[in-house]
């Protein structure tokens, strides 16, 4: 899928013939400690180590709900809240807040917790991914509707709709100054 944006602004939901698929049904934990080899210059877990896990995780959800591959098409609101060290044990989170007709938004925790001590886990950052399910074609196609289950699942559906709206808003502002410029021939 190369026009993220497009798949996006035309993923408006509507009914369907594809049964609903609960929140819990998909919901996964990925958990992974940090090396060495995760750090950066300042000696703390890199941001992009962190990134790459809570895309792993949204993906494994995002293709466990969809029955199928699906692909990352944007990455909303990466928060880093806390530090991760070497010696780290991270927790990411992940579950679908909301589906369209072939793309769906899967929120992401992310916990760390000292791997040799039994304190609880830390939030240390959050996400929000936006994934279209692909056939082996890599066009995009139906996802089932998600069925939250709880209060809290209602209140993300919720939110998730709100970022939805902002992220087609920006697109379609954006789209317009684009234009607006190539009209008075400024050239980019």
């Amino acid at each position: 899928m190369t026009d993220q944006a497009s798949a996006m602004d035309a993923d408006a939901p509507d009914v369907t013939d594809i049964p609903g698929k609960s929140i819990s049904a998909s919901r996964t934990t990925l958990s992974h400690i940090m090396t060495h080899n995760d750090v950066n210059l300042l000696g703390t877990v890199h941001g992009g180590v962190i990134m790459k896990l809570a895309d792993d995780a949204a993906g494994a959800v995002a293709g466990r709900h969809s029955g199928g591959p699906a692909v990352t098409a944007a990455m909303d609101e990466m928060l880093f809240l806390e530090p991760v060290r070497v010696g780290d044990l991270v927790h990411v989170k992940a579950q679908v807040n909301w589906t369209g007709r072939t793309s769906m938004e899967v929120g992401v925790r992310v916990l760390a917790e000292r791997w040799n001590e039994s304190t609880p886990p830390v939030k240390v950052g959050s996400a929000y991914l936006v994934f279209a399910a692909v056939d082996a074609d890599g066009k995009p196609r139906r996802v089932p509707p998600v069925i939250p289950e709880t209060e809290k699942d209602k209140r993300r559906n919720q939110e998730a709709q709100i970022r939805r709206t902002h992220r087609l808003a920006r697109l379609a502002a954006i789209k317009e100054l684009r234009a607006r410029r190539a009209a008075e021939g400024i050239e980019d």
